[in-house]
């Protein structure tokens, strides 16, 4: 009964380090690859940009 009961909190106490580990990539910022033909990656603004010509 006491193993049993060890492994269920053992299991429970790692669940939400799983769920963070499997959804992580999911948090990952965007960046130029998925920029619109004609755009560019724009660090500062942190989002995609026409291209400054002169």
């Amino acid at each position: 009964m006491k193993f049993k009961l060890g492994l269920a909190a053992i299991v429970l106490a790692l669940t939400p380090a799983m769920a963070v580990a499997m959804c992580g990539d999911r948090m990952k910022p965007v960046t130029a690859s998925v920029c619109a033909d004609g755009k560019i990656w724009d660090a500062k603004s942190a989002s995609c940009v026409d291209p400054v010509t002169s």
